[in-house]
């Protein structure tokens, strides 16, 4: 069997899959950019007979839901390659889960994180309980560097803790927490996620 990379590898050696899609990631922002771009010049400055404008409109959602995805999916490269190299300040938890759920309750900490990749993961991982769950909507209840998330259903508890790899966002979500120090595991309808 081929062993694709070592530890001594330089970057440029490095043939591994984690490197192979932050590549893939990398390149394939170009052509996103430029479909984005010239979407907006569209909608700005041309006079668009209907239902042009909405096909339009729906071309600007998709490339900011491509680049989102892009986002996601590279910072599993990195992380799965050891790449990740968060950027850390202070943070309070309470701001980071209203951000993730605008309407996140209880008492936060001041704790030393990447912000953004935490405010993305949690809000991922409300996402998937809430789209695999069937329901309309989840609560995020913060309790000093811990939070919990329900309800998690009995359909989305193998989803939200990557037994069942069915959404990327959750799946990059917990390696972001746990690349960060962090945990997360299921109590009955409830989700515990740690912060480190």
């Amino acid at each position: 069997m081929t062993s694709f990379a070592s530890p001594s590898m330089s970057a440029e050696q490095d043939t591994s899959f984690a490197r192979l899609a932050s590549l893939a990631v990398h390149d394939l922002r170009t052509p996103l950019a430029t479909i984005f771009g010239f979407a907006r010049t569209m909608e700005r400055g041309a006079e668009l007979e209907p239902p042009l404008p909405r096909y339009v409109e729906m071309i600007i959602a998709a490339s900011e839901q491509m680049t989102e995805l892009l986002e996601e999916f590279g910072l599993a490269a990195r992380i799965e390659g050891n790449r990740y190299e968060p950027v850390l300040a202070e943070a309070d938890t309470l701001e980071l889960a209203r951000a993730a759920v605008p309407d996140a309750d209880g008492q936060g900490t001041t704790i030393t994180t990447d912000a953004p990749t935490v405010e993305r993961a949690l809000a991922l991982l409300a996402e998937c309980a809430r789209k695999h769950g069937g329901v309309e909507s989840v609560a995020l209840h913060v309790d000093g560097a811990e939070l919990t998330l329900e309800p998690v259903t009995e359909a989305a508890a193998p989803v939200i803790l990557g037994e069942n790899l069915r959404d990327l966002g959750a799946a990059v979500a917990l390696r972001a927490i746990r690349a960060l120090g962090g945990s997360v595991e299921l109590a009955g309808v409830r989700l515990l996620v740690r912060l480190g």
